[in-house]
This record gives C-alpha cells, sequence and structure tokens, in this order.
C-alpha cells in the first residue's frame, strides 16, 4: 500500500483520514485485526507515535477497538461504518458544491451538469 502523505496538511489527519477511508471502502472488513502500529508506520515511513496517535482516535470514536496483547480491530458494528461513510460522503458533497458555487453555478446547472456526465459515462 502507498502512502502520498503532503507536507502542507498535518501528518496525523492524512494518517486518519487514510485509514477511515480504508474501514468504510472495505478494505478492511469489520471484525478484521489492523496491522501494528509499528508495520503500519514502517509502511507510511511516520514516526510510531504519529501512527499511535491516529489509532487511538480511530478508537475514541470506535471505529476499532484493542484487544489486550492481541492488538487492534476495526468494529463490528456496520451500522456505525455506514455512518462513518455517510457523515464523509456528506461532507465531500459539501465542499463539491461549495467549490462549484465558487466557479459561478447555482443547484440546479451544478445537478445538469452531472447529469450529461453520467450520460455520459454510460456510453
Amino acid at each position: 500500500m502507498s502512502w502520498e502523505l503532503e507536507s502542507a496538511r498535518p501528518i496525523f489527519m492524512q494518517i486518519l483520514e487514510r485509514i477511515r477511508m480504508d474501514i468504510i471502502s472495505g478494505k478492511y472488513e469489520p471484525g478484521a485485526k489492523l496491522p501494528s502500529v509499528r508495520e503500519m508506520a514502517a509502511d507510511a515511513s511516520v514516526n510510531p507515535n504519529t501512527m499511535q496517535r491516529a489509532f487511538a482516535e480511530l478508537e475514541r470514536t470506535g471505529l476499532v477497538y484493542a484487544k489486550r496483547t492481541s492488538g487492534r480491530f476495526i468494529t463490528e458494528d456496520r451500522e456505525m461504518i455506514e455512518a462513518c461513510k455517510a457523515d464523509i460522503a456528506r461532507e465531500k458533497i459539501s465542499q463539491f458544491m461549495e467549490n462549484m458555487r465558487q466557479l459561478g453555478y447555482g443547484k440546479e446547472q451544478i445537478i445538469e451538469l452531472m447529469q450529461q456526465l453520467q450520460e455520459g459515462e454510460k456510453e
């Protein structure tokens, strides 16, 4: 897995977002064991403390839980994963809409453009 981290944004946040996306996209199945902090830190070429901080935040949100001496696991609560997925989708759509408004598009124009693009994909 290739980690592309930007220097302009906090590394911790990028790691957190990446693991969260891996969970909600199904890369890690509910109940699956995550690689260790050291393994993931080495893979991402970051300090293990930075990776540990991201894992701790994922535990705080409930997407990940720790089993003593066994490691960390993805929650088995599929509803929580779907809710997280929906939250991220709403956030991305809001950002998209704001970007389109800044370009001068209104709601109806955005919808029309999206329909045109979707029809173009069908061909």
